[in-house]
């Protein structure tokens, strides 16, 4: 949920309570949220309200909290099967599942309520994304590849849920801004996946498209891009309800876009985990600068 949906993790650290806590709850990606949330507030609200955006933060915080913490309860056997996840709290045994399944309560049923505090809608689609994660997605990642696609979906929540906080509504420009951190969550972590296809299948896991590093699975990548960089665009046809873009911030994302989608073609050329990592990195920088972009835009017009 995702920015990502899982990141890539440093193995050696600090086995700190403060650093165990952080790690359960991945703390970095929990920000990388509330950012995109915060976007979409300021890109729907006619007027900023501290209160509510304060709330967002916080809600939308432990709402990602909440669902890294499911996650690992959930995988606490195969996680101790790969490098990268090894060192978690729970495999190693230096946190409890008991302990880590309260805190994800804890942090579900105060961040919905947060959310609830805004609106009601905002704290169901909390509770949706919540849901999806844990008891959808993680589930299926042994099982399909299809898990990336039901995956993208609380991935994509947080960039409309800033939206419907700010407006207490769900219409197009709520709808557009999920579609576009939707397709964005495919090549991103399917770059993801390349990198860590082998320690992914240590634990069963299947996550690229075809379920191996080939160039069916990179085409799959250059389409995904190609429809991420048709919607982040789309606004500027004023198609969009309240939501709409200046020609030149269309071109700007466009451009930023063709960058991402260089790196994906690169990557069907010449496969390679340096390529698959420039590719991760570039998406990274689309989307934050994408919704930076937009921000900026809402108030020139």
């Amino acid at each position: 949920m995702s920015s990502t949906l899982d990141g890539i993790e440093k193995v050696d650290a600090p086995t700190t309570a403060l650093h165990d806590f952080k790690q359960l709850t991945k703390v970095g990606l929990s920000l990388s949220v509330v950012f995109s949330s915060v976007a979409g507030y300021l890109l729907g609200a006619e007027e900023v309200q501290l209160t509510t955006l304060l709330l967002l933060a916080l809600g939308g915080y432990l709402m990602v909290g909440a669902s890294n913490a499911f996650n690992q309860v959930i995988e606490k056997d195969t996680d101790s099967l790969m490098k990268r996840t090894q060192n978690r709290p729970i495999p190693k045994g230096r946190m409890s599942v008991a302990t880590a399944l309260s805190i994800a309560v804890a942090f579900a049923l105060v961040g919905i309520g947060i959310l609830y505090a805004i609106n009601p809608k905002s704290a169901l689609f909390g509770a949706v994304s919540i849901f999806l994660y844990a008891c959808v997605y993680t589930p299926l990642k042994p099982i399909t590849p299809l898990a990336v696609f039901v995956g993208a979906f609380p991935g994509a929540i947080p960039f409309m849920l800033g939206w419907v906080a700010a407006t207490n509504h769900f219409g197009i420009e709520a709808g557009t801004l999920f579609l576009i951190q939707f397709f964005w969550q495919f090549p991103h972590f399917w770059a993801i996946g390349w990198l860590q296809d082998e320690e992914y299948k240590k634990a069963g896991f299947n996550m690229l498209p075809m379920g191996k590093k080939d160039k069916g699975a990179v085409r799959q990548i250059i389409l995904y891009t190609l429809l991420m960089i048709a919607v982040s665009i789309l606004p500027v046809l004023q198609r969009t309800g309240d939501f709409y873009i200046l020609p030149a911030t269309a071109v700007v994302i466009f451009i930023l876009g063709l960058g991402m989608l260089y790196f994906a073609v690169k990557l069907l050329n010449k496969p390679s985990n340096f390529v698959a990592r420039k590719l991760m990195l570039a998406s990274v920088l689309y989307i934050t600068v994408v919704q930076i972009i937009y921000v900026i835009d809402r108030f020139l017009h």
